[in-house]
């Protein structure tokens, strides 16, 4: 038996012409089966193609909150260095004037300085508290009376870190400055002291060793402890020449000059804290090295 077929009659333009096409059933079939496929093919491609747009937009969404959380997070980062910066101005003003009174002689520290990483937002809420702290700490020392110098004794005294840890030239000075590395203004919390590399660094005064470790920027650092709330640190160095809880004399070898931590050149980074303040070490500089 012959399948069954349908035909078509296709009449021509010219008058009387007709043709005749017969067409076999399965082959209307499978023509109709491609029209669905095409047409399911076609409407998953729109559909995967405004997934794909969808997606498109979502990411470029996304990117450009990346983008304004990062200038925010800039901003902040910003906002931290410059208010630190003026904290440890201030905060070295104001511990110097309240020590030089007497007012703060025997507290101990409000705060401490740590060189442990903070989130932006950490540093931002403990610079906060440090100002007020200072702002009402400044207010005491202004309207206090009675107020008693530190006895002379103590600044003579042995104690004192009035010794420079090695000969060399000032190359960078206390106070406001350029950072090297990153070309903005930076508040510098001591005296860079320039030195050959291996030199020996010396006891500015009598002390006890608190701090024999590397610290970040400071890198291999010895700090001592002098009493009164008075230490002296020593950083950049090459190699420790003492033990934290030893106790050493004026001009004693507490390590060696170096380029740790961040340092462009060999050289002693040397600070006094008075209650862990940064102050001014001219102050205290008075004699020569041990070398000289």
């Amino acid at each position: 038996m012959k399948g069954r077929s349908y035909t078509f009659f296709v009449a021509s333009s010219a008058p009387g012409k007709f043709r005749k096409i017969r067409v076999p059933v399965y082959v209307l079939h499978a023509i109709a089966i491609l029209v669905v496929v095409g047409g399911i093919s076609t409407l998953a491609a729109v559909g995967s193609y405004s997934r794909m747009l969808w997606k498109v937009a979502n990411y470029n969404a996304l990117r450009h909150e990346q983008d304004t959380l990062k200038r925010q997070y800039q901003q902040l980062q910003t906002t931290v260095t410059d208010t630190n910066q003026r904290l440890d101005s201030l905060q070295s003003l104001a511990t110097e004037v309240a020590m030089t009174y007497g007012v703060l002689r025997f507290r101990p520290a409000p705060f401490q300085v740590t060189s442990f990483p903070q989130s932006p937002e950490a540093e931002f809420e403990n610079s906060i508290e440090q100002y007020n702290f200072l702002v009402r700490n400044a207010s005491a020392i202004a309207f206090s009376s009675g107020l008693r110098l530190m006895p002379s004794s103590f600044v003579d005294s042995t104690y004192t870190p009035s010794l420079w840890p090695v000969a060399g030239h000032i190359t960078c000075s206390f106070g406001e400055r350029l950072d090297p590395f990153s070309g903005e203004g930076a508040f510098h919390t001591g005296v860079d002291i320039s030195a050959q590399y291996g030199e020996p660094v010396h006891a500015s005064a009598d002390g006890i060793v608190t701090t024999a470790d590397s610290h970040a920027g400071y890198g291999r650092l010895v700090v001592l402890d002098h009493g009164l709330g008075v230490t002296s640190w020593y950083a950049h160095l090459s190699a420790y020449g003492a033990i934290v809880g030893a106790r050493v004399k004026r001009g004693q070898v507490i390590g060696y000059a170096g380029v740790s931590g961040r340092s462009t050149g060999p050289h002693v980074h040397f600070e006094v804290r008075l209650n862990n303040a940064p102050v001014n070490p001219w102050r205290y500089l008075r004699h020569a090295s041990v070398g000289d």
